[in-house]
């Protein structure tokens, strides 16, 4: 009987002991892993340093957001372009390398672009039958805006056929709801943005909180009513702000991510501290003669693209903001968990 007690207290020593070896390599399998992953981490991050100085990357450059009204075959103001000249604009825009996000993505952050290529952000105001007319089928005409941006996109792999509509009662021309739920539903579908640009196009300047209220979100209910979509957006009417210029990013009935100016001027990166979303500037879209040789949007791509190291340019990740180490001063601190200086 003892030498079996003392063979089970030999089992379980033995045991203890098998168990302890056992563990010691566990232990240094975990020890390891840790500066195995930090190694992992730092060489995942220098590879993308490295990608970023090659593609130039400067995602605190500025963006042009161009502003367009009409396509219409005869203008009848400076507003308007025709058919032929929206392609022109955006072959433009493709030959310097320019890829179309939305004015959502843009307030948000969420540019996703290949490294080397720039965001431009096109907006549409006034929602006028130009820009959407669906033919019995629920097809776009031809010529209208949408038709010309996605017969242009599948033309040229890699051009995004996107923009931002801002919409008013007009509703591209449509009086009766289902007209409007299907041409908002259209816009929806097909990857386009809807923003918001007042019920009446009223000057908002002169007006009370309530009016301006009511003016952003009625048709921002209606909008939602139609088609589900929440705009995230305003464009405002004649690009005046209200008196109190956050009325117009957030009331009883609306949230904004980003209110759109009529100004003359790309706009600020949304990871840069010179960004403010309650005053974004836009650029009018017009033949490069008389006040346009300065202003206009031909002017100012000739600008940027004189002045490379003042534009976006993207490092294809939609994770990271990456710049030259000497605009770091220039970020916008709820971004520095982004941050890729090289």
């Amino acid at each position: 009987m003892r030498l079996r007690v003392l063979s089970g207290v030999g089992l379980l020593a033995g045991t203890a002991i098998l168990a302890g070896c056992g563990s010691q390599p566990d232990t240094a399998k975990r020890a390891d892993a840790k500066p195995n992953a930090a190694a992992k981490a730092k060489e995942t991050r220098a590879a993308k340093v490295k990608a970023a100085a090659q593609a130039k990357a400067n995602e605190l450059g500025q963006i042009p957001v161009l502003m367009y009204h009409r396509i219409i075959p005869k203008p009848a103001t400076t507003d308007d372009r025709t058919p032929a000249q929206f392609r022109a604009d955006l072959a433009r825009l493709i030959k310097e390398g320019y890829v179309p996000i939305t004015a959502a993505e843009m307030v948000a952050g969420k540019i996703d672009i290949p490294a080397g290529k720039h965001p431009v952000v096109l907006t549409f105001d006034d929602s006028s039958p130009s820009q959407l007319t669906l033919n019995q089928m629920g097809v776009p005409q031809k010529d209208t805006a949408v038709e010309i941006l996605k017969d242009v996109a599948a033309k040229n792999p890699g051009f995004r056929p996107v923009a931002t509509f801002y919409v008013t009662r007009d509703m591209f021309g449509k009086s009766a709801q289902e007209e409007q739920a299907q041409a908002l539903g259209w816009l929806r579908d097909n990857g386009f943005d809807i923003g918001n640009h007042t019920r009446d196009h009223f000057d908002l300047r002169p007006r009370s909180h309530k009016e301006v209220e009511e003016q952003i979100g009625s048709i921002g209910r209606q909008i939602t009513a139609l088609s589900t979509v929440k705009p995230t957006t305003i464009a405002l009417p004649y690009g005046n702000q209200p008196r109190k210029k956050e009325w117009a990013l957030r009331g009883r009935n609306y949230n904004h991510q980003g209110a759109f100016l009529a100004g003359y001027t790309p706009a600020a990166s949304p990871f840069s501290k010179a960004f403010d979303p309650a005053g974004i500037p836009r650029i009018k879209v017009m033949e490069k003669k008389g006040d346009c040789a300065q202003f206009c949007s031909h002017a100012w791509l000739d600008w940027l693209k004189s002045n490379p190291d003042m534009r976006y340019t993207s490092d294809g990740d939609p994770r990271t903001v990456a710049y030259p180490k000497f605009k770091a001063p220039y970020l916008r601190k709820s971004f520095a968990a982004w941050s890729l200086p090289y």
